[in-house]
């Protein structure tokens, strides 16, 4: 486990009468992807403003190195932000953009020049260096951008949504490279992000914000699988989300009473009979087929629509009850199975794959 670089304690952040920020207790390790995530207006870039020195905490205190950074200057601090609309300089190249950090803490035109150069050759766009940015296109500009926050060599790297303006095929391309320097460097970085798939495919650690408060943090397969609350299940994407009453316990396990029927899921929390339980299947670990499978968990659903991305398809269904069932396959897993909307599908899971949320 490597030290803390960075540090939140009890942080507020109000303007006016709005609370953007509800005492924040975060610690950033060195060396750490994390990205910082949740919908809009829960406080995630508010935080990250105030890392980078762009605001100014109302309460609390934030430490990098040790050292308290509530009343630094942002050219005071070494924490370079990568802006989600870059902010490159239209009149400077590519290398004078890159330099620009350079010539702000008084190094000479040649090192200057040198390291810039440097940068942009690691970045794959070194042929690019004397060329005006306004003609770079959005990945090349992306990377100068980059080039111009590491040339200082910081030890933590701040990202505000980099990835939004750039094609989706530029997006994979750019993850990759990320992920990639930032091992390569082993400089902490801080991304925040309102994309599931960026945060879940870069970060060592997420942290899921709303309403200015941490709802939960962790790793991406932990967040995923073990969604700490209803707003995590319901942030993160393909969840089956089911509420019911508690019918009976016994052998670690909770029979719940739905009105799509009654399921077995593992009591990870103490439950009594006739208390209020949530829990949630994620849509790839529910089975769907013509034949009724005869499993502890199932309900009859007819489908609705279909959702394709690439190889990968969305059932949505609805129970008779008018639950909404949603199952996530493999396409080649349904080619056996008729998808007719007049035919009833059964849906399955193993017990274990529910995941008791804590009321």
């Amino acid at each position: 486990m490597t030290d803390p670089i960075v540090s939140f304690t009890d942080v507020v952040k109000r303007f006016g009468d709005f609370t953007a920020v509800k005492e924040l207790n975060l610690t950033i390790r060195q060396g750490e992807f994390i990205a910082i995530m949740g919908p809009s207006g829960c406080g995630k870039t508010t935080t990250l403003r105030m890392l980078a020195g762009l605001e100014q905490p109302t309460e609390g205190e934030i430490r990098v190195d040790g050292r308290v950074m509530n009343d630094v200057k942002p050219h005071d601090r070494d924490t370079p932000l990568v802006w989600q609309s870059l902010a490159l300089f239209p009149f400077l190249n590519a290398r004078e953009n890159v330099e620009f950090g350079l010539k702000m803490r008084g190094v000479g035109p040649n090192e200057r020049r040198e390291r810039a150069e440097a940068w942009l050759d690691r970045l794959g766009i070194g042929q690019f260096a004397e060329r005006n940015v306004e003609q770079l296109s959005g990945g090349q500009r992306q990377r100068v951008a980059l080039a111009r926050a590491l040339v200082t060599e910081p030890k933590i790297l701040l990202l505000d949504e980099p990835l939004s303006a750039l094609d989706a095929h530029l997006v994979i391309r750019m993850q990759q490279v990320l992920t990639r320097l930032q091992r390569e460097l082993g400089i902490t970085f801080v991304y925040v992000t309102h994309s599931q798939s960026e945060a879940f495919a870069m970060a060592d650690r997420v942290v899921i914000m709303g309403e200015g408060e941490i709802a939960q943090a962790g790793a991406p397969r932990d967040i995923y699988r073990e969604p700490a609350n209803r707003f995590v299940a319901e942030f993160v994407g393909r969840n089956n989300i089911l509420t019911g009453t508690v019918a009976s316990v016994a052998d670690g396990l909770a029979s719940v009473q739905t009105p799509a029927g009654a399921f077995q899921v593992p009591a990870t929390t103490p439950l009594s009979p006739g208390a209020q339980a949530g829990f949630v299947i994620a849509a790839d670990l529910v089975r769907v087929g013509n034949q009724d499978p005869g499993a502890e968990n199932q309900v009859t659903c007819t489908l609705i629509s279909e959702e394709f991305v690439g190889s990968m398809v969305t059932l949505f269904l609805e129970s008779p009850d008018g639950l909404e069932f949603k199952v996530q396959v493999q396409e080649r897993e349904l080619a056996g199975i008729d998808l007719k909307t007049s035919n009833p599908l059964f849906l399955s899971w193993r017990t274990e794959n529910a995941h008791l949320l804590p009321e």
